[in-house]
């Protein structure tokens, strides 16, 4: 029998009912499937994440499974923070970087065991797990094409769990994941700063997941969402992203467009006492040194969106970019991550512009606007951390 391989992008396992609800067929690539960037507007997407139940399909994420005796050990080498101090049943936010210190990805880590781990993440990553797994007892198995996953978003998402059956998330705080049914993994993160939870099923289970949830969302106004509106959430609540924020170390083309965890802002992931891992030695030179970039939260003048503009000290120095901007519809500010060449950003912070350009009736106007350096997020809400999480 012959083999058919996929020409195109590969539909995820939720495309069925993605394709029904979607009136915009505004279809995107990611890591090789068929992904949603919007299926209705932006607009009415953001707003349910932030005020209904939101689902959005997040199977296209590069899964992988370590297992085995050395699984803690291969973890520690891979990655900057300690994965002793995680707890069986959590996850954590974790980098890894290559031998000069630079971020290759970002993702989670779930510990089932101290000898089982799944990473999720953006880029393909199982050829440098394989090698960085080489000599220890342990063994790296791609489940990416295996099992589909759900992200369940917004101050609703717990109610609409309790009306499906699910009410066994309820005692569940943040970073935790569990098995609350045969095959039904989920874990209480998100992308989006709010309440919300990510659910995990063997492909084969999908559609009887999707079809569960959509069921009971009537009540809880659930919509499905795209990758657009999902953006301007992680903006607001201060994540970062890769392609967008930091260039993972391997796809960079040009020497010296790769950042390391420091300059991304993540000292406190990086823990210098655990031991050896990928790029330590690198990154105490750095720190000893100095850093070449930050990458800080701002508050730019005005309500126009400058997602790529330049960043001045003083009006005449160019000091930065930005790397992701919005105007935020539920802070009412116009935001944005962007990266300083030090010490701008973090030793010098006053003084500084933003370079705007704007199309009115089709003349392009400049425009300098005041840059402000924030250091919290800029959407928090308690009810991302309650537990149980309140009725909505």
């Amino acid at each position: 029998m012959t083999k058919h391989v996929p020409i195109g992008l590969i539909e995820t396992p939720f495309q069925p009912r993605l394709d029904a609800l979607s009136t915009a067929k505004s279809w995107t690539n990611w890591a090789g499937y068929t992904s949603a960037a919007m299926l209705d507007t932006v607009e009415f997407e953001y707003f349910a994440i932030r005020n209904q139940t939101t689902l959005f399909d997040i199977s296209p994420m590069h899964k992988y499974r370590i297992t085995g005796p050395d699984a803690l050990r291969v973890v520690n080498r891979l990655v900057t923070r300690d994965a002793a101090k995680l707890r069986d049943g959590r996850v954590g936010y974790v980098l890894w970087c290559d031998e000069e210190g630079m971020v290759i990805d970002d993702g989670t880590l779930f510990r089932f065991s101290e000898t089982d781990f799944r990473l999720c993440c953006q880029e393909p990553m199982y050829t440098w797990l394989l090698d960085t797994a080489w000599g220890f007892d342990a063994e790296i198995t791609d489940e990416s094409h295996n099992v589909a996953a759900l992200s369940l978003q917004g101050p609703t998402s717990f109610s609409l769990l309790q009306d499906a059956g699910l009410q066994a998330v309820a005692e569940m705080k943040p970073f935790d994941w569990r098995e609350i049914e045969p095959d039904l993994w989920v874990s209480r993160t998100g992308f989006t700063g709010d309440l919300g939870y990510e659910m995990w099923v063997p492909n084969g289970k999908a559609l009887e997941l999707w079809d569960r949830l959509w069921a009971k969302g009537g009540h809880w106004g659930l919509k499905a969402i795209g990758f657009d509106a999902l953006n301007i959430c992680r903006i607001e609540a201060g994540f970062i992203a890769a392609g967008f924020d930091f260039q993972p170390v391997h796809t960079a083309m040009r020497l010296g467009r790769g950042r390391s965890p420091l300059e991304l802002g993540f000292g406190k992931m990086v823990d210098f006492t655990k031991g050896h891992f990928n790029g330590r030695r690198a990154l105490l030179d750095q720190q000893k040194n100095g850093l070449r970039y930050h990458l800080r939260k701002i508050e730019i003048g005005g309500f126009k969106p400058a997602d790529g503009a330049l960043i001045y000290h003083k009006k005449k120095k160019e000091v930065g970019h930005v790397t992701s901007g919005v105007w935020s519809p539920t802070t009412k500010r116009n935001i944005a991550l962007a990266e300083f060449k030090a010490p701008f950003g973090k030793g010098i912070t006053d003084d500084l512009w933003a370079e705007i350009y704007v199309n009115e009736e089709g003349q392009w106007n400049k425009r300098l606007v005041p840059v402000t350096i924030e250091d919290k997020p800029f959407f928090i809400n308690s009810r991302a951390r309650a537990t149980p999480p309140r009725p909505f």
